[in-house]
């Protein structure tokens, strides 16, 4: 099927300018957020002109403030962000802060997940034979899939198959050949999209496939409306058979909502195959166009029973806005089974509860290593567990390597990477590099036994805001491939040494200081 052809005519290119951006839905609705702002300004102001011993009652607040935090549960690094911002404007300070901590604007939203999460927690019971397998056991994992079990529900699988893809233009050749095999249903669920040649190839098979009675189901985020696609993308996409929905799109109301985005990516075909990992669906993903010098991604392609957690994931995100939400008819065992050595566990991660899930499964690999942790990510912008737990693996002979891109996408979260530079490296971290360009993956492997592949960054975003999810590998076959694929990328890096760090560019450094004040923020 041609890619150019009907398909992309019903779905116009998104036109970009100057003056569509001045009189877009989205100007109007900055516009209007940014009045919302000032008018919370100016009674502030004119509360400061009214009270005669406004500043004497801006000390006090500022005391009870600070104790105030120092009891609460936030996280140590979050809590001196905070510190600053109310020590250097106390009212507006707390004002935003208790902004960013109540459910402003999206209550019913929350209440909504929290309550299709509860739901769902027994859909997939996990299999005791598995969980208590001997390796599982003895190696702590069992204890992971507890507590994972714990938040959620991601179960750890037996039968399935799991192969890797150490670049984007691995995965989408896969994707293609799976997505023509479709027979049932097609869920995706991504973070970017973006009108080109990945997209325009992806979709003209999805509109085939919904015509021939498949049922295509496409969830993005709605920060994509800000450049990449129209706000009316969806009934777009319901003229080709395909149902859409954007996650959270953007509103003229301010909201806390706006800072916790569906940061996933996942593809699952009939319940047999999904697909997970770092790459978007945009042409820089798979190098068709050149953004950032070389772009290293990853992903993991699962073929078996695990393919069920993330058709709940999916389901679970997609029924937010769902009446009756649909669960059993598509959570469906494959009708043979996948026989492959090893384990995999599919798991998520919701900013709208207490569980850092991510960080800890993370941190885990850290503190359970005994001969390495090697890891990419994108961005470097530490907590003060994470990065106390880095520096304890390197400290008590564990090899840690991490790479970094050479080439950043952010300059900012660039700069703040490199404030953990000295610190990381007098405990022993290795970091590296990588000069081709910029390194999207998002990948843990440790000792050839432990792997997570998915799309969880070392950055309060991941960490903290984002709906996240991932695959977690145990003893693997495909693990020897992650760290092969980790040497190779290792081959293409500059190692960072306390001379490189001495003569890095000054205004890095600057940056990185200012913006590590506020790094929780980020």
């Amino acid at each position: 099927m041609n890619h150019k052809g009907d398909v992309l005519q019903l779905i116009p290119k998104h036109k970009k300018g100057l003056l569509r951006i001045i009189f877009s839905r989205i100007m109007l609705i900055a516009v209007l957020i940014f009045i919302q702002i000032c008018i919370v300004l100016s009674v502030y102001g004119w509360l400061s002109e009214y009270f005669r011993y406004f500043k004497a009652i801006q000390a006090v607040f500022s005391i009870g403030m600070i104790f105030y935090l120092f009891n609460c549960s936030m996280d140590y690094s979050a809590k001196l962000t905070w510190l600053f911002i109310i020590m250097l404007v106390p009212v507006p300070g707390t004002i935003l802060l208790y902004y960013t901590q109540v459910n402003f604007g999206h209550r019913a939203i929350t209440t909504r997940i929290e309550s299709l999460i509860s739901d769902t927690k027994d859909k997939l019971p996990q299999k005791e034979s598995v969980m208590n397998a001997p390796a599982l056991v003895q190696s702590g994992t069992d204890d992971l899939c507890r507590y994972l079990n714990r938040s959620g529900c991601f179960p750890i699988y037996d039968n399935t198959e799991v192969t890797y893809f150490p670049l984007g233009e691995d995965k989408f050749e896969a994707m293609l050949r799976e997505l023509q095999k479709a027979e049932k249903f097609i869920f995706l669920e991504y973070f970017i999209v973006e009108e080109g040649y990945m997209w325009g190839r992806i979709l003209a098979i999805l509109a085939e496939k919904a015509k021939q009675g498949v049922e295509v189901r496409f969830m993005y985020d709605g920060m994509c409306e800000v450049k990449l696609l129209t706000h009316d993308y969806p009934k777009r996409l319901e003229q080709l058979g395909i149902k859409c929905k954007a996650f959270s799109p953007i509103r003229p109301f301010v909201s806390t909502h706006y800072n916790y985005r569906d940061h996933r990516k996942i593809l699952v075909i009939d319940g047999k195959v999904a697909f997970n990992g770092g790459v978007n669906l945009a042409d820089e993903y798979i190098n068709k166009i050149e953004r950032f010098g070389h772009w290293k991604d990853t992903a993991v392609m699962l073929r078996g029973e695990a393919v069920q957690s993330f058709t709940l994931m999916f389901l679970q995100m997609w029924n937010i806005t769902e009446r009756e939400p649909q669960w059993d008819s598509f959570l469906v065992l494959p009708d043979e089974f996948t026989q492959e050595d090893g384990y995999a566990m599919p798991f998520g991660d919701c900013p709208l509860d207490k569980d850092k899930v991510g960080e800890m499964v993370y941190m885990d690999i850290l503190n359970r290593a005994k001969t390495y942790v090697h890891i990419m990510t994108p961005y470097l912008i530490l907590d003060n567990e994470l990065e106390t737990a880095l520096k304890f693996a390197a400290q008590r002979g564990v090899d840690v390597k991490l790479i970094l891109p050479g080439i950043p996408d952010k300059k900012a979260a660039f700069a703040l990477a490199k404030s953990h530079y000295k610190e990381l490296i007098t405990a022993g971290v290795k970091l590296y590099e990588y000069t081709p360009g910029l390194v999207h993956a998002k990948v843990f492997v440790s000792d050839d036994e432990k792997a997570v592949v998915g799309t969880i960054n070392l950055d309060y975003r991941s960490l903290y805001h984002h709906f996240e999810c991932a695959t977690y590998l145990y003893q693997k076959p495909c693990i020897a491939d992650i760290e092969t694929d980790f040497e190779d990328t290792l081959s293409k890096c500059r190692e960072v040494t306390p001379e490189t760090i001495r003569n890095e560019k000054l205004g890095y450094k600057l940056l990185g200081g200012a913006m590590k004040v506020i790094a929780p923020l980020m």
